[in-house]
């Protein structure tokens, strides 16, 4: 019964079940557009300042987000952006875990895999494309699945950004049912951990084969 009403009856689950769909889907496009080519460049350029801006990076990956929050409010309220979907979307986008997880695996990219590539006449944006990516996808596909799992469940980033309600997702959504639909509360609980569970499942492998691969020694 409680399932027929989460699936049929209730408009305001699919909105905001829809609102969790565009802010993770952002936040993980974005991610991987800006984070990719940022962790191929750690991993096997050498510029100035290299060392210190990587660890910029890591000491910005160890902060909770109740340290970055005001920045980021005031940020968000200067470019007019508070109260939209893309007050959550943005700060996701330039995330920095993303890159610390891509970079570990391109790392690990043997240099003779790139010195024959080069030797083939292939320049530094198609060896991106054609040796990078596919050998790192271990990586990029951990960083989708680990960065799917929490932007599908951010609490305090909606919270402090929407105030609109038909824009929550479904992680604020749900706390706010009552007491009296507790048999509502858990269907809707299941309903919303199915997508978690089906990424999870169906990046478990490669999340493994990561790991395996971090291992390897040229």
């Amino acid at each position: 019964k409680h399932y027929v009403e989460v699936l049929l009856d209730s408009p305001e689950f699919f909105v905001m079940f829809w609102n969790s769909v565009k802010i993770t889907a952002g936040a993980l496009a974005g991610g991987l557009l800006v984070g990719m080519p940022a962790a191929w460049g750690f991993a096997k350029f050498d510029f100035p300042g290299k060392n210190i801006l990587f660890t910029l990076y890591i000491a910005l990956m160890m902060m909770p987000f109740q340290v970055t929050m005001l920045s980021q409010y005031l940020v968000l309220n200067r470019l007019g952006m508070l109260d939209r979907p893309q007050s959550v979307v943005l700060p996701g986008i330039f995330a920095t875990f993303s890159v610390f997880i891509m970079y570990r695996f391109f790392k690990g990219i043997p240099l003779a895999f790139l010195e024959a590539a080069r030797l083939d006449g292939a320049g530094e944006l198609k060896l991106f494309f054609i040796v990078a990516i596919p050998l790192g996808s271990p990586g990029v596909i951990s960083a989708i699945v680990l960065g799917f799992l929490e932007y599908w469940n951010l609490i305090e980033q909606p919270m402090a950004f929407l105030k609109t309600k038909e824009l929550w997702p479904l992680s604020l959504y749900l706390p706010n049912i009552e007491l009296e639909q507790a048999g509502f509360a858990f269907a809707a609980s299941v309903v919303a951990l199915a997508p978690a569970v089906l990424v999870f499942l169906s990046g478990q492998d490669y999340l493994e084969q990561g790991i395996v691969s971090t291992a390897v020694k040229e």
